[in-house]
């Protein structure tokens, strides 16, 4: 029997929180817990049937039955320019302003690698998704926090990270509409980021996969739309939130050219693109009629308000979202958040996520996830109010 060791990039990894999480929810009903789970951000809405119904179509094609491009079919990439331009009036060119990914979180742990050289700084919002760490510890770079705080409405202070740090910087991320804090960006900041990336020659990755889920018609912006952002950056999305398509990893990246071609020469070696079938029912997704999407956002409204409305009235302080499934709450005093979500899980059978799984900044918070109807987040804040 060899010995097998690991290497010394996965021997650093943390644990991933959502596998911990998942741990947590598994152990909860082999005890025949009446689990409220409101931890992990994957919709429980079927993904709507005209797309489903493309997809069987698609799937009985044999011209999709080999290999895909790798940058993904000229249609799909067509289609997801013409979005963008109806959506945010932004022209990409679907030859090469558009690349697709097995999912946004595929091209989110990609991109350092084909940036960052050991020793690299990366600029990583935190709290944040935790992908944006781990790619960078995988290309050999060191993550500067950048700590997002309630009192600076959950936005990067740009201002505070040290001139010796910016020179060292190969990519910033940025997150808005955020997860986990459900904080959206005005545009001034974007004029920020696009204006110190110019500066210090910093490549902007925009993780963009909630700007579909919004909330009293507030449309979140895209970085693109300003001036000097493609010059910067791109921008991703994924397919998953907008569409409940999470089983389905398809999303995209768009922007700079060169950039793209970077994470382009990464792919074409680890992986060989998105089954054509998927793009093919994507592509009757990204024409899907607003009306189904207003459908979905209204019943995430639904859900966003009674969870909001329900732990304000019992004590918790947090902020009305306008955007993503999440509500970012502080936990009461005497917890912190690990101890919280346990307390919740033994006495209530309610799970939610811990706000330092997203990073050290994120501690003193939980993050709740409207993907149970509005019937059992009533009852989970039944059962929370009397326990708090």
């Amino acid at each position: 029997m060899i010995s097998v060791q690991l290497s010394d990039r996965v021997k650093n990894l943390p644990p991933y929180l959502f596998a911990a999480i998942d741990k947590m929810k598994q152990d909860a009903l082999g005890k025949g817990v009446d689990l409220i789970d409101l931890s992990i951000g994957d919709p429980d809405i079927p993904t709507p049937e005209h797309i489903v119904d493309a997809m069987k179509k698609a799937v009985e094609k044999p011209v999709h039955h080999r290999y895909p491009s790798y940058e993904g079919m000229l249609s799909f990439r067509q289609a997801v320019a013409g979005w963008y331009k109806t959506r945010f009036n932004v022209s990409l060119n679907p030859a090469n302003e558009v690349l697709s990914l097995i999912g946004s979180k595929e091209g989110i742990g990609h991109i350092p690698l084909a940036f960052v050289n050991p020793g690299d700084v990366v600029l990583v919002p935190s709290p944040g998704y935790p992908v944006y760490p781990v790619g960078t510890l995988f290309a050999g770079g060191e993550s500067y926090i950048m700590p997002l705080k309630e009192e600076n409405n959950f936005l990067p202070d740009l201002k505070i990270i040290p001139e010796s740090v910016l020179k060292r910087a190969k990519l910033m991320y940025v997150n808005y509409p955020n997860n986990p804090t459900s904080a959206t960006a005005p545009a001034g900041f974007y004029k920020e980021v696009i204006a110190l990336a110019k500066k210090y020659n910093i490549i902007v990755c925009h993780d963009a996969a909630y700007s579909e889920v919004y909330y009293d018609n507030e449309k979140p912006m895209s970085f693109l739309e300003l001036e000097g952002a493609k010059e910067v950056g791109v921008e991703m999305h994924s397919l998953s939130k907008t569409y409940n398509m999470t089983g389905w990893r398809i999303g995209f990246a768009v922007g700079n050219k060169d950039v793209l071609a970077g994470l382009g020469k990464i792919k074409t070696n680890l992986d060989s693109g998105v089954f054509q079938a998927i793009q093919e029912a994507s592509i009757a997704a990204i024409n899907t009629d607003d009306k189904i999407l207003a459908e979905i956002r209204d019943t995430y409204q639904a859900r966003r308000d009674a969870l909001y409305n329900g732990l304000k009235n019992i004590g918790f302080h947090l902020i009305k979202p306008k955007a993503t499934f999440y509500l970012w709450a502080k936990v009461p005093s005497g917890f912190d958040s690990q101890k919280f979500v346990a307390h919740l899980l033994e006495k209530t059978g309610v799970l939610t996520t811990p706000g330092v799984g997203f990073g050290a900044p994120g501690e003193g918070y939980v993050r709740f996830a409207l993907t149970v109807p509005v019937e059992r987040i009533k009852e989970a804040v039944e059962r929370i109010k009397k326990v708090i």
